[in-house]
């Protein structure tokens, strides 16, 4: 699922191309939204809340859109290229003006609400990481009253918003801190930290579009431990392990070193997991999959 600075990045680019612009035609292909012509309208802004995307119109409205796991919103001149995209089953909204065309394509989740009432979609949220709402010391106290582990605090978009399973197990590594730890027991200067380093890497994979902790952007390097179960830990050596936080079906993966991490998590047998993208070879052995 795309997170906090992914989506950050797609609502600077739709503002960049569509703020100020005349909406030409929009198709907003969702069973619960109302049949509405947009026709005539003019984007006022296009911003980012955690991982939501908000349109709003001189007309009162907005348009809200979630990615969830597989969605994208494209801008393109419009062309051949548009008219085919309008043709795609993919297709859940497009919003077309004369110089640019944004389009939504497998979108998770879709919205038009009055603008005074987006409170009624993303209020629950906490303080947004990348937002102008950022408020560390607010975040923290979040944390900290959250019920759960310290993983599924993080991941709880009402504790801070924008932070997926990527930032979630590599801040947790960095920090040398255990995921399933009791959040209420986790030392306040410890999650200060946390959320500093959380917010500086964040902002920094926002202004670049490169997602990574190592500082290393070679394909397969960016991340300490995330998505790299049972492959050796760059730091200590010890394989990288892969457990699920949260409860269905609302589940998620994290990774995590139990030597850097202090343990395994609570439902980790500790049996030898196979690297991700493997398939098992002669004798028990591990190979890539390949295309």
């Amino acid at each position: 699922m795309p997170e906090g600075d992914t989506v950050h990045r797609t609502a600077d680019r739709l503002h960049r191309a569509l703020a100020g612009r005349v909406v030409t035609h929009a198709e907003l292909r969702w069973p619960s939204v109302p049949d509405v012509d947009l026709r005539g309208a003019t984007t006022l802004e296009v911003v980012a809340r955690g991982k939501h995307v908000l349109h709003r119109f001189d007309t009162g409205s907005t348009l809200h859109t979630h990615l969830r796991m597989e969605g994208q919103w494209r801008v393109e001149h419009p062309g051949p290229r548009t008219e085919r995209r309008l043709r795609s089953p993919d297709l859940r909204a497009a919003v077309l003006t004369e110089e640019w065309s944004g389009l939504g394509l497998r979108l998770g989740m879709l919205d038009l609400v009055p603008t005074a009432r987006e409170a009624d979609l993303v209020g629950h949220l906490g303080p947004d990481v990348l937002g102008p709402d950022w408020d560390p010391e607010r975040a923290r106290d979040r944390l900290l009253a959250h019920p759960g582990t310290l993983v599924e605090a993080l991941l709880d978009q009402r504790s801070l918003a924008g932070v997926g399973t990527f930032w979630a197990s590599e801040l947790l590594f960095l920090e040398r801190m255990h995921p399933w730890a009791p959040t209420a027991s986790t030392d306040p200067e410890r999650l200060d930290r946390l959320l500093d380093r959380l917010h500086r890497l964040m902002a920094a994979a926002e202004r670049t579009g490169w997602q990574g902790s190592t500082g290393i952007q070679r394909a397969g390097e960016e991340a300490y431990v995330h998505a790299r179960s049972g492959r050796p830990c760059r730091r200590c050596g010890d394989t990288v392990r892969v457990a699920m936080a949260g409860v269905p079906p609302r589940e998620r993966t994290v990774f995590s070193c139990p030597s850097c991490q202090g343990g395994l998590a609570p439902t980790d047998d500790g049996r030898p997991q196979r690297p991700l993208g493997s398939t098992p070879g002669p004798r028990g052995a591990y190979r890539r999959r390949t295309p």
